[in-house]
């Protein structure tokens, strides 16, 4: 195949590829965007405690009725129940003249959750579909009904399709006209384009994607090319640079497995020691520790390995979330009572390696006091500020207490240690910063911080860092508490 030839085809391959995935992650985009909005606004509609009545009958079975007054003016709606075939429809969809089809008792209990979408036509309209199977409970024929809300999606679905006509039409009119100019131009001018070979032999043959093609004559069809080929090269070399921070991310990915294993290792390897010393006591060595005291003692700590060694499969099991953290993925999160949260990591903090006092403040303020969390991750959180405060603090005492102002909650981690310059501070949440090594030696990679301000942010918290060099360091972590404690 000639110089002409090829070169024009391999623009036109790579120029393909490009458009392509373009187009795919622009429809995609507006697709996702524009389903997912009304997706979650049904769901949120039909989950409304106020769209569904439930009344108790004497026998104790429950009643489902369908409030076909709905909040949202363009949400069509009606409620199917199975035993008694009844129907009940919103008003707008009576005067629609619509009627959904209905899914039978075992397709509802066959989708996972009870809840599926489902895109259908009727009459000419297109509807997205929200169907959630109703459980009652003293039932045993559930679900009881079926609930179906539905959006009208004409315009979006004509939207969507204008979009994807334009993109396939202005792909292929994209495709052919780089190809027909790149034919003309490999006729025209053969010098030009033999450096366009010469530089995509060199990129092919190297891994330098900072390659540009030098180009000092007029803003021709040739110019045009060259500067097209540099800006596809500039794209590549982008994607290169991801696939590099990928594999840096997963080298950060076994430092943090390390350090975040390392915590509950060290508790279970206290409890461990404390258990044979306890053990190995002779009768009548230590009256004050009886059989009872020694059972209670042992009952502990055997709870506190088995706690941690559960903790620990489930930070395996979420590693992961620690290395996309800066993708925006989550955790669940469940209502935490915060006493009893805070005692728990006072006692186990005990067993943690240190040389300073571990003095625990008054908790009782905390009594009744819930925030909106992640207990494992929070307890992973404590513990990262305690062990970095007993690292630095080779003598004096680390103090752990709570605050409470208006409505939030003040966690207090202060230290007598090492402490560090005000100029460190903004930098120490930052992956892999140490602070000045030459003022002790510590053991860790610099990663605790980075992660427990990953994990302060996700409870929607602030941290807050008073530090004297010195005198040492004081992290107060502010997280909102919930308005009323939730029922148990």
């Amino acid at each position: 195949m000639s110089i002409k030839l090829r070169l024009t085809a391999w623009y036109s391959g790579i120029l393909a590829v490009m458009l392509l995935a373009f187009s795919a992650a622009i429809y995609g985009f507006f697709y996702f965007n524009t389903y997912g909005d009304l997706k979650d606004r049904l769901r949120f509609q039909a989950r409304s405690s106020e769209l569904l009545q439930q009344t108790i009958n004497y026998d104790g079975s429950l009643d489902l009725t369908f409030n076909k007054r709905l909040d949202m003016q363009y949400v069509y709606g009606q409620m199917y129940f199975y035993d008694s075939k009844k129907l009940t429809r919103s008003g707008n969809l009576q005067n629609a003249d619509v009627q959904f089809d209905v899914p039978s008792r075992e397709q509802i209990k066959a989708v996972k959750g009870g809840a599926q979408f489902v895109h259908a036509t009727y009459g000419g309209y297109s509807f997205l579909i929200y169907q959630w199977g109703i459980d009652a409970e003293n039932y045993s024929n559930n679900p009881a009904a079926v609930l179906q809300l539905a959006f009208y999606t004409g315009d979006q679905d004509k939207l969507l399709e204008r979009l994807k006509t334009i993109l396939i039409a202005g792909s292929f009119a994209t495709l052919i006209a780089a190809f027909t100019f790149g034919l003309f131009m490999a006729r025209k001018s053969m010098t030009p384009i033999g450096k366009v070979i010469e530089a995509a032999e060199g990129i092919q043959t190297g891994n330098d994607l900072s390659v540009r093609i030098e180009y000092d004559g007029p803003p021709d069809e040739i110019g045009r090319l060259i500067h097209t080929f540099n800006n596809m090269i500039g794209r590549m070399e982008g994607i290169y640079k991801e696939l590099e921070d990928s594999y840096a991310a997963q080298r950060r990915f076994v430092s943090d497995a390390s350090h975040e294993l390392r915590t509950p290792l060290t508790t279970i390897r206290g409890n461990i020691d404390l258990l044979q010393k306890v053990w190995e006591l002779k009768p009548g060595e230590n009256p004050a520790l009886d059989e009872a005291a020694i059972r209670q003692m042992s009952v502990e700590s055997v709870s506190d390995i088995a706690d941690e060694a559960k903790r620990m499969s489930r930070l395996v099991a979420d590693m992961l979330s620690l290395a996309r953290a800066d993708t925006g993925r989550t955790f669940e999160k469940e209502p935490v009572a915060l006493e009893p949260l805070m005692t728990e990591v006072a006692r186990r903090a005990a067993f943690l390696p240190h040389d300073a006092e571990w003095i625990t403040g008054d908790l009782s303020l905390l009594n009744g006091k819930y925030v909106s969390g992640n207990k494992d991750y929070l307890q992973q959180m404590l513990f990262i500020f305690i062990d970095n405060a007993f690292k630095y603090t080779p003598s004096g005492e680390v103090r752990f207490d709570a605050v409470l102002y208006q409505s939030q909650v003040g966690i207090r981690v202060s230290d007598t240690g090492i402490g560090m310059d005000k100029s460190e501070v903004p930098y120490i949440f930052d992956r892999f910063y140490r602070a000045d090594e030459s003022r002790g030696n510590t053991e860790g990679t610099g990663l605790g911080l980075s992660i427990a301000k990953w994990i302060i942010d996700e409870h929607s918290g602030s941290v807050e860092v008073v530090t004297r060099q010195g005198e040492g360091t004081t992290f107060i972590i502010w997280l909102p508490v919930l308005f009323a404690a939730p029922l148990e």
